[in-house]
């Protein structure tokens, strides 16, 4: 088995496409779903991991700007790593993610 690095991206910025209270609990609860069937299956490569609304960036002229970072409209929402055999079997698992739901996507990235 490999890890692999799921990546969870989408647009929280733009008012439009944010979900409603009952649609943001429903999606908390596919969340919730997901992660319990990788885990039921032994998919998950290391425990879930919360990780903050901020950031910080730091560019090429060694100047540190505080994140959320306006100049991007899709920011990301969260990562896991996952065990998979091969990049078919990762993005067949990504397929399942519910950021889909919402118009955002996941970038796979296998470690080496």
């Amino acid at each position: 088995m490999n890890e692999f690095l799921l990546i969870f991206r989408r647009d929280f910025k733009t008012k439009e496409t944010q979900p409603s209270p009952e649609e943001l609990q429903q999606h908390l609860q596919q969340w919730q779903n997901w992660f319990g069937s990788l885990a039921a299956q032994d998919k998950l490569a290391r425990p879930l991991q919360r990780w903050d609304g901020q950031g910080k960036l730091v560019n090429s002229n060694k100047g540190i700007t505080d994140g959320p970072f306006v100049e991007i409209k899709e920011s990301i929402g969260g990562l896991i790593i996952i065990k998979a055999k091969d990049y078919d079997e990762a993005a067949e698992i990504a397929q399942g993610c519910p950021v889909l739901n919402f118009g955002g996507n996941v970038e796979i990235r296998m470690a080496v």
